[in-house]
């Protein structure tokens, strides 16, 4: 019996080392990440927020439009327009970004890169919904990511700094005081002010 299970725990183990060979898609630590995103003749500068322990990002949009929030513990997204007061309920698919098409993407590993001084590895991707690559370190911050998506062409983003530090509770949750809006029909997928850039 021994040896039926031992036999077993063996053949299992390249099928567990295949499984396994994929980025860390959350950041394991509080960080803060500038990118310069660009996608069908545009480009813009962007910040995004991540809160390790909650399992939240802060996405602040560019051009000024107010930031978006992906609770991915509560699988629940919105997105604030400050100048308006408003608050808009969206999909998780369109508030946590690439990270909902990582979550189920075929990955293949490549090489090593070093961007904005911080090591990652680069991972080819293929998802329901997209393909492309992406740079990932070892503790779970994209540095760069470029590729297509279904309605959103292709685009790029790519990290200028990178700043590890405790993240703020207060700057992830539903401000108050602030109308709520419904979300209007056929609104583009990907991230708003910058069309093309991946999801």
């Amino acid at each position: 019996m021994r040896k039926t299970i031992a036999a077993a725990l063996i053949a299992a183990l390249p099928v567990a080392a295949q499984a396994q060979d994929r980025p860390q898609i959350f950041p394991t630590r509080d960080v803060a990440v500038t990118y310069r995103v660009a996608g069908q003749g545009q480009a813009a500068e962007m910040t995004i927020l991540w809160s390790a322990a909650q399992r939240m990002m802060r996405m602040n949009m560019p051009q000024g439009v107010g930031y978006m929030i992906a609770d991915h513990q509560a699988q629940r997204g919105f997105m604030v327009m400050e100048q308006m007061r408003m608050i808009m309920d969206v999909p998780m698919a369109q508030a946590a970004g690439m990270q909902r098409d990582f979550e189920n993407a075929r990955f293949t590993r490549g090489g090593q890169e070093k961007i904005a001084g911080q090591d990652c590895t680069v991972w080819r991707y293929q998802s329901a919904s997209g393909q492309g690559e992406a740079c990932v370190t070892n503790d779970g911050v994209m540095l760069r990511g470029q590729g297509t998506a279904q309605g959103a062409g292709a685009g790029r983003m790519e990290a200028t700094r990178v700043v590890y530090a405790p993240q703020d509770a207060a700057l992830f949750r539903r401000p108050q005081g602030y109308q709520t809006m419904q979300m209007p029909q056929g609104m583009p997928q990907g991230i708003p002010g910058v069309q093309g850039t991946p999801r």
